[in-house]
Parts: structure tokens; C-alpha cells; sequence
């Protein structure tokens, strides 16, 4: 039988501050690991209080940290994305508070308990990055950087796959295989992202070896949807066979747009969860 796992990303919930009945709500859907989107308003790494609330939801729910997902832009409110947040921009300053908005996420993994950090390297296309936003000299610095502060921590670094020159899957394993020198980083396989910057196969190839954690969504091939498996263009069948012919059994995770109704969608995420489990078992 498959030994993969499913959660569910906090994603779903971004356009609300992150409580406990959220996490509550994920449980009762039957997914056992979540990943936190600490994007503010959603979530604040910053706020002791906030974070001391979340241990204890994690505990009293049962649900296991995964992962935390680290900041991305300045804020996230009803679909519009703030100024983004860049590990690779040649500005220095704005490097330097991105920079300490990872550590601050890196720090609220550890006392979570939760292995994984997924960071991005640099800004998505679809935020129009200006010419100095994702530069790769930058971007290695800054990842050298994050890893002196994580590695000691227990949290590993998992650089996501993301629509930018930076992020592709041969661009993220030049990085670590040729560039970096740490043992411990490895990747965020995002489908849907995967899909839209082209082959989905040959990039999860390409990632073997290298995959700590993934997103689970799906679009029609244009634009960053976030929809549920099976509802777009995305062959689940063969992306979840190449995924364990590389090897990874971890977690599968949901990474939905947020939803009106979110419990509908949990019921939905369900369903999908069921037939992905039937396309993996052996």
C-alpha cells in the first residue's frame, strides 16, 4: 500500500485570521498534518501570543505541523497581495526584512515542531517582478543565511517551485547541487506551479532526490488557480506515479484557494484525497 500522507494548508483559510475552529475543522475532515501560511493578516510569526494559541489548537486537535509556509508579501487580504517580500532582491534593505521575516518563520517552525520551511526565492512572475527582484547571486547569499539559522533548529529548508526564472526544477537543482554546499535544503514540488511553467514530469524528475514536501492543487493550464485534483487540466495519475517512482513518501498537501465556504471545500478535498488514494495504492 501507499505510504503517502495528506494535509491541508492553512491556504484555504488566508482571507481570515487563523484560529482554533479552523483547525478544528480541518481534523474533523480526517487529514492528519496541516501547513501554516504565516501571511499576515492570516497569521503573524511575530506575535508570541498568536503562536503560544497555535501550539496549543495543534495539540488539543491533533493534527501534526508539517510544515510552515513563510511570508510572501507584506499582506494578503481578500486576494491582493501586498508588497512583496524577496530573499532576492539586489535592494538591500528590503533583503534584509524579508530576511527577517523567514527567520521569524523559521523560528515559529521550530517551536512548533514542524521539519519543513517552505520559502520562496524570490517574487512569482504573475507579481511582476521588477528587474532587480530575483536575482540568483542574491537569492544564494540569502539562502547560506537562512540555513545557519534553520539547520540548528531541526527545520529544513524546502525551496518551493514557483513561476520565476529562479524556481523552475532545473534552476532549483542547479542552486542546490552546484551552488550551495548544504546538505539539509531540498524542494517544495508544487504541482500546480509545475504545470503552468510546463512539463510536470520531467520536473518531478529532474527534482529526484530533492522533493521535501509538496502542494497539491490543480489549474487549467493559464493562471495559478489553486483548485482541487481533478478539476483541472493536471494528469493526476501519472504526476503522483513519477512522484513516488523518485521515491517520496511524505505528505501530499492540499494548498486550495481560499473558499467561501470552506467546509464544502474540506468535504470536496475529501473526495479527492479518496481518489488520489486509489491512483496510489499498490
Amino acid at each position: 500500500m501507499s505510504t503517502l500522507q495528506f494535509g491541508i494548508s492553512t491556504h484555504l483559510y488566508h482571507d481570515q485570521r487563523l484560529g482554533r475552529d479552523h483547525l478544528v475543522e480541518i481534523a474533523a475532515h480526517g487529514f492528519e498534518a496541516v501547513e501554516i501560511f504565516a501571511n499576515r493578516p492570516h497569521f503573524d510569526v511575530a506575535d508570541a501570543s498568536v503562536l503560544t494559541e497555535l501550539v496549543e489548537s495543534l495539540r488539543d486537535t491533533g493534527l501534526r505541523p508539517h510544515a510552515v509556509h513563510a511570508p510572501i508579501a507584506e499582506s494578503l487580504r481578500n486576494g491582493v497581495w501586498g508588497a512583496p517580500l524577496s530573499i532576492a532582491t539586489g535592494d538591500e534593505k528590503a533583503r534584509s526584512h524579508a530576511l527577517g521575516e523567514v527567520e521569524a518563520a523559521i523560528r515559529c517552525a521550530h517551536r512548533l515542531g514542524a521539519p519543513f520551511l517552505v520559502v520562496h526565492v524570490g517574487v512569482p512572475d504573475s507579481q511582476e517582478p521588477g528587474p532587480d527582484d530575483n536575482r540568483a547571486d542574491v537569492a544564494r547569499r540569502s539562502i547560506e543565511a537562512l540555513d545557519e539559522i534553520a539547520a540548528p533548529l531541526g527545520v529544513r529548508l524546502a525551496l518551493e517551485v514557483i513561476p520565476n526564472r529562479l524556481s523552475t526544477a532545473e534552476r532549483l537543482v542547479r542552486l542546490i547541487e552546484d551552488d550551495l554546499e548544504l546538505p539539509d535544503i531540498g524542494v517544495c514540488f508544487d504541482f500546480g506551479h509545475a504545470q503552468l511553467a510546463g512539463d510536470l514530469l520531467d520536473a518531478i524528475e529532474t527534482l529526484s532526490g530533492h522533493v521535501l514536501t509538496t502542494h497539491v492543487h490543480d489549474n487549467r493550464g493559464r493562471t495559478d488557480d489553486h483548485l482541487l485534483p481533478f478539476e483541472g487540466r493536471i494528469n493526476w495519475d501519472a504526476g503522483l506515479m513519477a512522484l513516488q517512482k523518485i521515491g517520496y513518501e511524505g505528505v501530499l498537501m492540499f494548498e486550495l484557494a481560499a473558499a467561501a465556504e470552506p467546509r464544502v471545500a474540506l468535504e470536496r478535498a475529501q473526495r479527492a484525497r479518496e481518489r488520489l488514494e486509489r491512483l496510489t495504492a499498490y
